[in-house]
């Protein structure tokens, strides 16, 4: 009995430790990352003092730009969300880039078809634009189990094809003649979510997206489904000795994955856009990787890093226009970060030092 209690004191004492030093790794990232702007700042602008400034500050001056920072975090976390589904059961989607668009584009056109239904049409819009995508994802899922093909290059390949399918129908038989913009026509106000903080764009999207992150936590983490694609993700072999559907645990996640993709692009139109513009979406599945990295899949973890990563490209946009400073200067931060966290240097180095003090 006394050996179980001991047994127990360990298991806890090394989570208690993983914990803190995973804690102290974060501290430590987030203060090179801060620490390269101000040296960045130093190196290539003029007017140092005013760069930073609007960088570190620019986005709390007034709630147009705080809105539009936590604004432009929801698509990520609804990226987010899908990448850490699939890295949990040991797949990863590239795709993340077509399927928002595709989800985004779906959502719109069976909006616009389906605009006298209210409530009822917008639902399916976006569930239909979810289905959509996640089928595209669950695809290389298909192709994976059927003939062990990578995931990585199906969906990197996929999502680049269905970028240019839209861009066809977006630019061609579903663009809006009535403006100017390389967009289709705009969802009916009905449609359209509420502001939660004026004049910024953000919407009642937020609550969604937090509500995304409960329901992926309990899915993954409270119910029989989430423990199967957990176990499958850390060891196939062992899951498939124990009875673990394969076929399920490589398509079900990638299908899920790229839902959440296509629910962050539909959310993205009746949130902010209203319609889907050619391209509008550029980067976001990439950045949605990188936030679940951060995040070290984890769902609950993914609304920081969203908003971190949010934070420094709107700092960067403020600097930009308000000082002599580019853009660029959030994609290299943004890729220190990006380093940081995948290499885990910084937790081995720790690790290591650790263990020659004991």
């Amino acid at each position: 009995m006394s050996n179980m209690a001991t047994t127990i004191d360990t298991d806890k004492s090394r989570r208690k430790t993983v914990l803190m030093s995973s804690a102290l790794g974060y501290v430590v990232i987030i203060g090179i990352s801060l620490a390269t702007i101000v040296i960045l700042s130093l190196l290539l602008s003029e007017t140092p003092g005013k760069t930073l400034h609007y960088f570190f500050l620019g986005s709390f001056q007034n709630l147009y730009y705080f809105g539009n920072m936590l604004n432009s975090a929801i698509p990520l976390m609804f990226g987010g969300l899908g990448i850490v589904i699939a890295m949990r059961s040991n797949n990863l989607n590239l795709g993340g880039e077509g399927q928002i668009y595709l989800g985004a584009f779906v959502t719109t056109i069976t909006a616009l078809a389906l605009a006298p239904l209210h409530i009822i049409g917008l639902i399916v819009a976006l569930v239909l634009g979810a289905t959509c995508s996640g089928a595209v994802s669950a695809l290389s899922g298909v192709l994976k189990y059927k003939w062990d093909t990578s995931e990585l290059i199906s969906s990197f390949l996929l999502s680049n094809a269905l970028v240019l399918i839209v861009n066809y129908f977006v630019t061609g038989p579903f663009m809006d003649p009535n403006t100017n913009l390389l967009a289709t026509r705009k969802v009916p106000e009905v449609f359209r979510l509420h502001k939660i903080l004026p004049p910024s764009n953000l919407s009642s999207a937020l609550f969604f997206a937090i509500i995304a992150v409960v329901v992926v936590y309990i899915y993954l983490f409270k119910s029989k489904g989430g423990y199967e694609l957990r176990m499958f993700g850390i060891n196939p072999k062992f899951a498939l000795y124990g009875g673990i559907h394969k076929a399920k645990n490589i398509v079900l996640p990638m299908f899920l994955s790229g839902a959440l993709y296509g629910i962050g692009g539909g959310i993205a139109i009746i949130g902010t856009y209203y319609a889907c513009v050619k391209e509008f979406s550029a980067g976001m599945g990439w950045n949605g990787l990188a936030v679940a990295l951060i995040a070290k899949n984890r769902p609950f973890a993914v609304i920081p890093a969203a908003i971190f990563f949010a934070y420094i490209e709107s700092g960067a946009k403020n600097a930009m226009l308000h000082s002599d400073v580019t853009a660029e200067l959030a994609m290299i931060v943004q890729a220190v970060v990006f380093l940081l966290v995948t290499s885990e240097v910084l937790y081995t180095l720790y690790t290591n030092k650790k263990g020659k003090l004991s």
